[in-house]
């Protein structure tokens, strides 16, 4: 009876019991807390993996239900891709390209050689003499009465031909084209009206330059010639032609120094006319004579630099060196019948199987509602 009463009706706890049950809770209560946790995060895990395991076996059910389907499906989009990649519906194209650096050519601004050089080759001069080299409006297929027409020319124009800076600071040119004969031809034009383009900017700087110089020539030739007939008037009426040999003469005779059977000859009149000359124009003429001589060196500077310009600007160079010349194609580089089939094949199969998912899903949610 007391075992009875005890298990059915517990005697109440003594202070020293309650509070040692008291200690023993707080001191194992972190532990509980914790074990608490991992039960729940082994649950979830637990959980996860069994929903991944039936998402899984679900998925491989609903192959093997719709395995017919998918495999006509992919069957029939295998098919429908090779046709359509065929050359009956998509114009093989050839690609040519040349590989080149840049020569004979200085930066004008921060750029490199190559960078200058990619500049020009897409400038639109260029891209306009190959448009109308080759005609590519009619040969694209462009009407020209559409009112786009130029910039569709320009987009086709731009999905055709690439050119490119290689990782060894060269320039890559490349073009596809339906006939590998223009393609190759294409890339050789482009290298031609390249170097075209080039000289001709060359020739306009150049030729400001040697135009520059001889302006400046011109200018020092009249100079000179106003020194000269400056020079000229004082010999015509001052008699003064040489001041060294005529003022030691001039001074002989007017002193009676002359040697010889002359010095009774000498003409005191016109010794002492030519004295009072040179005493007036002597200096004039010795300036005359230094600013010739002088402005003479500068006209042979000028002759010198006009010559060196004029042969930066005539000169006859090309600026390209072609490390990989152009040559036509006998293999198509477009399309790429193997990608466009395996790309095609495998979209039709995810989209065929995106669509059983969804007819799937339906069903089991009809059925749910009834």
């Amino acid at each position: 009876m007391i075992g009875l009463r005890n298990k059915f009706f517990p005697q109440e706890k003594g202070p020293e019991e309650a509070v040692k049950e008291k200690q023993f809770k707080k001191q194992h209560s972190g532990d509980l807390i914790k074990d608490t946790g991992t039960n729940r995060f082994n649950l979830f895990k637990i959980k996860i993996n069994m929903e991944s395991q039936f998402y899984h076996i679900n998925l491989l059910q609903l192959l093997l239900k719709w395995k017919v389907h998918l495999a006509v499906i992919v069957i029939i989009a295998l098919a429908l891709s090779a046709i359509f990649s065929g050359p009956a519906f998509i114009k093989p194209k050839y690609k040519s390209f040349a590989i080149v650096y840049p020569s004979n050519i200085a930066p004008y601004s921060d750029e490199n050689e190559t960078e200058q050089m990619l500049q020009i080759l897409q400038s639109k001069d260029i891209s306009d003499s190959i448009i109308q080299k080759f005609n590519l409006i009619e040969h694209y297929g462009i009407d020209i009465n559409d009112p786009e027409h130029y910039s569709l020319l320009m987009w086709e124009y731009s999905q055709n031909v690439k050119i490119s800076k290689t990782p060894y600071e060269g320039v890559n040119i490349e073009v596809l084209d339906t006939d590998p004969q223009v393609a190759s031809d294409m890339v050789s034009s482009i290298l031609e009206f390249y170097n075209n383009k080039v000289r001709r900017m060359h020739e306009e700087k150049f030729g400001e330059v040697v135009q520059m110089y001889k302006r400046a020539i011109q200018k020092k030739e009249a100079y000179i010639d106003s020194l000269k007939l400056q020079l000229t008037e004082l010999s015509k009426q001052y008699g003064l032609m040489d001041y060294r040999a005529q003022s030691e003469q001039i001074t002989k005779g007017y002193l009676k120094t002359i040697d010889g059977s002359g010095a009774s000859h000498v003409k005191d009149k016109e010794v002492k006319e030519m004295k009072q000359n040179i005493e007036e124009k002597g200096g004039d003429m010795i300036l005359l004579q230094n600013l010739i001589n002088y402005e003479a060196g500068k006209y042979a500077d000028l002759k010198y630099d006009y010559e060196r310009a004029y042969m930066d600007y005539d000169r006859r160079f090309t600026y390209s060196n072609s490390i990989t010349k152009p040559f036509p194609a006998d293999k198509k580089a477009y399309p790429v019948r193997w990608l466009i089939v395996v790309i095609s094949t495998l979209a039709a199969f995810f989209v065929s199987f995106i669509v059983i998912l969804i007819l799937e899903n339906y069903k089991t949610m009809s059925s749910k509602k009834k």
